[in-house]
């Protein structure tokens, strides 16, 4: 028999298996509160962004506004910037009627403290009377302050 200094080689195997069972089985029992705090604040979010596009139906400028941080800025797809302020204004004018909609690919995907929220918009509605429809793809990014 082979013999180490912690005993024969046999004796090193039985020790082995036995701390890999507890090991697994630490795991195996271990809670998974990660998990849990991921789909609360994936279902936070969906939630979150479901209430700001009703809002912007709506033209609810405070359940918009209180959605968005102060440096907010919004790229189109001809490269121009609106700020909180040019974009609020441009969902609250008169002209602007947007019909409901639904978000559709919604998706959202945690980065440690950073969310990025994407899906797609087939938007519809008028301007100055005249109909128009809009579809987009997009992502916001959210993070703390």
């Amino acid at each position: 028999m082979v013999r180490s200094s912690g005993g024969t080689v046999a004796d090193m195997r039985l020790k082995l298996a036995f701390l890999a069972l507890i090991i697994a089985q630490a795991c195996a029992s271990a809670p998974a509160p990660v998990d849990d705090d991921r789909a609360r604040t994936i279902a936070l979010l969906t939630h979150q962004a479901d209430a700001w596009d009703k809002a912007i139906i709506r033209k609810d400028r405070a359940a918009i506004e209180a959605n968005m941080a102060e440096d907010f800025r919004q790229i189109d797809g001809g490269g121009n910037v609106a700020t909180k302020t040019s974009f609020v204004e441009g969902l609250m004018s008169p002209a602007l009627e947007i019909d409901p909609y639904t978000v559709e690919e919604f998706d959202v995907r945690l980065y440690g403290d950073v969310a990025l929220l994407s899906g797609r918009t087939d938007m519809t509605g008028r301007y100055d009377g005249k109909t128009f429809s809009s579809h987009y793809r997009y992502n916001r990014y959210l993070c703390p302050a």
